[in-house]
């Protein structure tokens, strides 16, 4: 067979030719992206409450910035959490961890006089060892994290009761930020920034403006600015660190992980430990805004958490997904919370809603997976 004739065989798509340099269709590409569901599920609920809520002020600069900040709070977890789930584990007791050590930061200040920025860092001090002591019972025990966080998850859910009650006999402790207003934990962990924008913004007409002059949306609380910078650098590491390497190699096959060098174990500790730490960043942020903390604080955070990140494509079984994702889970979220009382529907449904947003998001994922892994 002349050369000639080999070459126009093997650009006809013929065996000749390497399967390797063929390129890859952009909708294949876009399949094997976890994130997906949980973008073209964002793009669906802003164009369904668009039609049906926007004439209500859910899309006004105060509408915004309200399921934004409910958003926020559960990003901030599920940045964290997203992480852990790649790496193959779960963290039940993020929500007590929010309640134990807000009320931490809370009984140092008012009870001992520590300022406020000495609280925040016993607070994370706290943060570090529940984390440590999460990851070193998984490791040492191998009992699933299932279970080992569900144990801490009403251990420390009982502490902060006991603690609360014990040293001041309430379950709230109010005045922690008490003439502390200009301590720079506060000025960093609380409020909002942007006012001049925003009022440059009213005086241009671009948002609404109250009877007094100022807009009713002030500024951006702090929140999402940490949430978008949690995300952010999640999704660094993930993508471009070794670390990150290993978390996706531990989730995917500890065993194999291990016999290739990775530390298995102090991967899923240091995981473990930056959940309780983002749990703690949460806890801090809502102590500072509000100037109290509450034993109620962070009650059921880790399931909303888990169903961020779910929703933004990460498997129950580790290995595969996204921090990108999480976002727009967190996102979802946030919007759907927030949108339903616009629309004037019984707030009920906002359960049955996220419930079915789950299911269909672990449905959607599995496909995908099997679509990118050539699994039937």
């Amino acid at each position: 067979m002349s050369e000639g004739r080999v070459l126009a065989i093997r650009r006809k798509g013929a065996p000749g030719r390497d399967e390797r340099l063929m390129s890859t269709p952009l909708l294949a590409r876009l399949m094997r992206r976890p994130e997906l569901g949980a973008v073209a599920g964002t793009v669906g609920v802003f164009l369904f409450f668009a039609v049906i809520a926007g004439s209500g002020g859910m899309f006004s600069a105060l509408g915004v910035v309200n399921f934004l900040e409910i958003s926020a709070e559960i990003g901030i977890l599920a940045a964290a959490v997203s992480l852990l789930m790649i790496g193959g584990e779960f963290d039940l007791s993020i929500g007590s961890t929010i309640a134990f050590t807000g009320m931490v930061l809370a009984l140092v200040v008012t009870q001992l006089g520590w300022p406020v920025w000495a609280g925040v860092l016993a607070a994370f001090v706290a943060a570090v060892a529940i984390g440590w002591c999460n990851g070193f019972l998984v490791i040492r025990t191998g009992l699933p994290s299932f279970i080992v966080t569900l144990a801490s998850m009403f251990i420390l859910r009982g502490a902060t009761l006991v603690s609360a009650r014990g040293i001041t006999g309430v379950t709230q402790v109010p005045y922690v930020t008490a003439g502390a207003e200009h301590d720079i934990a506060v000025r960093l962990l609380s409020g909002t920034t942007g006012h001049g924008l925003f009022q440059w913004m009213a005086r241009h007409g671009w948002i609404a403006m109250r009877s007094d002059g100022q807009p009713f949306a002030d500024g951006i609380p702090v929140s999402i600015l940490w949430w978008i910078g949690l995300s952010a650098l999640a999704t660094w590491i993930l993508l471009r660190t070794r670390f990150g390497n290993w978390i996706f190699a531990v989730g995917g096959d500890a065993n194999a992980a291990r016999n290739v060098g990775v530390p298995v174990a102090r991967v899923k500790i240091a995981l473990f430990i930056l959940t309780a730490c983002t749990a703690t960043l949460l806890a801090v942020i809502q102590v500072l805004t509000a100037g109290s903390a509450d034993t109620l604080r962070g009650t059921q955070r880790e399931f909303e958490a888990i169903i961020a990140a779910v929703i933004g494509g990460n498997l129950l079984t580790g290995g595969y997904g996204s921090a990108i994702g999480a976002m727009f889970g967190a996102l979802i979220f946030g919007t759907v919370s927030t949108g339903i009382f616009y629309t004037g529907v019984d707030t009920d449904w906002f359960k049955i809603f996220l419930g079915a947003m789950v299911m269909v998001a672990v449905l959607f994922n599995d496909f995908v997976r099997r679509r990118a892994t050539g699994l039937r």
